[in-house]
């Protein structure tokens, strides 16, 4: 058996001569489990907002985005596109053309993004589990062309889910000079009818912006016949999505961009990794204060035990050894106060998950969730408990070596 463990053992459980050292010890191993227990579910917390995020948008996100490097839009009969199109793996592939435009209704307007798409669309994503109303997903029928708005398009537009008369849609001509003596001659007018329905996917981004239609309405608008502003696909069950985004990329070169769900909104999900870090820094950081408790801890405990010292010195014990003997106190403690802590913010995680305990507003239906979302990472627990460990053994380094040859000679 390992000799300075196997003493520092014995210390650690024992009985001291002093009553104060045994509980200097124990604020010591609350301390580090206290912060190891917020880390666990405070990254816990971080991750279920991102994956309650990520879930959300996949009602409206495609599995795959291809959009031109350069410019807004591309030919639709692009080679490049056609080849990505063609691949084997691709079960469903939908042209769109998105761009601002001006909505009016009735006395209101506000701008929007149009996004025009193929009559497939409802294939491609699951834009029919998100849409509220009477009627059906519909984009045209013979001559006239529907708009599908967003919840929030439709409550500023003052149009509910059916709006009787047509909605009223301006975007600014692509040639030609503006008449100031006659501004509406700069502008191309179209009108939208209602399908009976409108989408809520629960996010400002697309609720309270967007108004889906025809993709070729949308050409008609902004004059831009034959062209997309990006190409929509959904692979065959099965494919191996990496090994076919990747030859996507290949064949798309410096032309075009292929993104997955995740990459199309890339701005929120980054925002959320930042917020995940500094708080994981900072908790950290209360982390090494928290471990000052064991500085305290090991002094009076050495100081206790220089008598022992005296008797193991005696007894043949080098002072390499003893000087472990106190380092593995220290290193115990941490160990100790980590497994405590990540085993409580587990339970604290499973509580949450179970029974929502933690909720975010007083009255249901305030939110998305009524109750905050927790998803364990086993990464982040693996991450925290050497983290942890890392700090822990670093606090007790510098102080056992100083007292040590200070108090024990």
């Amino acid at each position: 058996m390992n000799f300075p463990f196997y003493i520092a053992r014995r210390y650690l459980f024992s009985k001291k001569s002093t009553h104060a050292i045994n509980i200097i010890s124990a604020i010591s191993v609350v301390g580090v489990a206290v912060t190891t227990m917020a880390l666990v579910v405070t990254l816990s917390v971080f991750n279920g907002f991102h994956d309650m995020v990520a879930s959300l948008f996949t009602q409206m996100d495609p599995q795959l985005k291809v959009t031109p490097v350069k410019g807004k839009t591309a030919p639709a009969d692009d080679p490049v596109l056609t080849q990505i199109r063609q691949l084997p793996e691709v079960d469903v592939a939908t042209e769109c053309l998105e761009d601002q435009a001006l909505a009016v209704y009735g006395d209101r307007q506000m701008m929007i993004k149009l996004k025009g798409v193929g009559d497939n669309f409802d294939q491609l994503t699951h834009i029919r589990e998100i849409l509220e109303g009477d009627g059906n997903f519909e984009l045209h029928a013979a001559d006239m062309n529907y708009g599908i708005p967003g919840l929030g398009v439709a409550y500023q537009l003052g149009m509910g889910y059916t709006y009787p008369n047509p909605l009223k849609i301006y975007a600014p001509r692509r040639e030609g000079q503006i008449n100031m003596a006659d501004l509406s001659e700069g502008f191309v007018e179209d009108d939208l009818y209602s399908p009976g329905v409108v989408f809520c996917i629960k996010q400002g981004k697309y609720d309270k912006n967007y108004i889906l239609t025809s993709i070729q309405f949308t050409r008609h608008l902004f004059s831009q016949e034959g062209m997309l502003s990006s190409l929509e696909l959904r692979l065959k069950p099965g494919s191996d999505f990496e090994h076919v985004k990747a030859k996507m990329q290949q064949l798309a070169g410096d032309q075009f961009y292929v993104r997955d769900r995740f990459e199309q909104q890339d701005d929120t999900f980054r925002i959320m990794k930042i917020e995940k870090l500094i708080a994981y820094i900072f908790l950290t950081f209360i982390l090494m204060i928290a471990c000052f408790n064991l500085i305290g801890s090991l002094s009076m405990l050495i100081i206790d035990k220089r008598p022992d010292v005296v008797t193991l010195r005696n007894l043949g014990a080098s002072d390499k050894q003893i000087a472990r003997i106190f380092l593995f106190e220290g290193r115990m403690i941490a160990f100790f106060g980590a497994l405590i802590g990540i085993l409580i913010g587990l339970l604290l995680c499973w509580l949450q998950q179970q029974y929502g305990f933690v909720r975010l507003g007083s009255s249901e239906g305030s939110f998305i969730v009524d109750a905050y979302p927790v998803s364990v990472h086993p990464s982040d627990v693996v991450l925290i408990f050497l983290t942890v460990i890392a700090v822990g053994f670093l606090s007790v380094w510098y102080p056992v070596r100083y007292f040590s040859q200070r108090l024990l000679r």
